[in-house]
């Protein structure tokens, strides 16, 4: 069965694309439909909210959801992603040593979240400290899955009818920030935490002050200037927004243009 964007409780931003904005974090979750493949851009805080938004998403797409990319690694935009299982998961591969001369940057600085156990144990700990149940927390730390794909650069997916541009254009607000880009009149940028409408951006231990305006920079390139850019929590925005949140970036963390 099929519903409507609206019967569904989402937000139609162009034919076969919208996004929900979740409970208690706000969190953005996207979602493109093509003809032969549905692509979600992030996954909820916890596993039961990952499965309500699969359910969701495949009665909007009329089908399954196979593909899912993650912006970047906090719990309330990946602890639903198991809650996937058997789509094909997305990632940025996130900063490495000599890579403008930024350091491998992952959750709290221990590498890639999804490998590391300490870095695990730290985003269910963020997650308990930010009002998740501590059982939810535990159960998704535990079936975290590294995911298979790690775009390094620029990655085109296509589904079917169309297609969508998954770039690495981090680091800023982690080690590994991934935008997705839906092109169309306008195009569609779904841009993770590198911009927030609801409040000031959020900087982590995880951050990468010195490299957050650069990535707004990559964002707005890939964008233009009249496209539709998708905060990871608040209301859409754009290049305009996108490019006063960088000047203000730059100023708070002093770098220089």
């Amino acid at each position: 069965m099929t519903v409507t964007w609206e019967e569904a409780g989402w937000e139609r931003l162009a034919a076969g694309v919208g996004r929900v904005r979740l409970p208690v974090w706000d969190c953005t979750v996207g979602l493109v439909v093509g003809r032969d493949a549905a692509l979600l851009v992030d996954a909820g805080s916890s596993l039961a909210e990952g499965a309500r938004v699969r359910a969701r998403a495949e009665m909007l797409a009329g089908g399954r959801v196979t593909l899912l990319a993650l912006t970047h690694p906090h719990f309330d935009h990946v602890f639903g992603a198991a809650a996937f299982e058997g789509a094909e998961i997305y990632a940025a591969r996130g900063a490495h040593p000599g890579r403008d001369g930024a350091h491998d940057c992952g959750y709290g600085g221990h590498g890639s979240v999804y490998d590391d156990e300490r870095g695990r144990a730290e985003m269910g700990e963020d997650a308990v400290r930010n009002g998740l149940d501590a059982r939810a927390a535990e159960e998704a730390v535990a079936a975290l899955v590294r995911p298979g794909h790690e775009v390094s650069g620029r990655l085109t997916l296509a589904l079917g009818d169309r297609e969508v541009l998954l770039a690495d254009v981090g680091p800023g607000h982690t080690g590994h920030d991934l935008a997705v880009v839906v092109p169309g009149d306008p195009a569609i940028v779904f841009c993770g935490d590198l911009v927030e409408e609801s409040g000031e951006p959020q900087a982590g231990p995880d951050a990468v002050p010195s490299r957050w305006p650069a990535a707004l920079d990559r964002l707005l390139d890939l964008g233009g200037e009249d496209a539709v850019y998708v905060p990871g929590h608040g209301a859409v925005v754009d290049a305009a927004f996108v490019r006063a949140q960088r000047d203000a970036l730059a100023a708070r963390f002093g770098v220089s243009r």
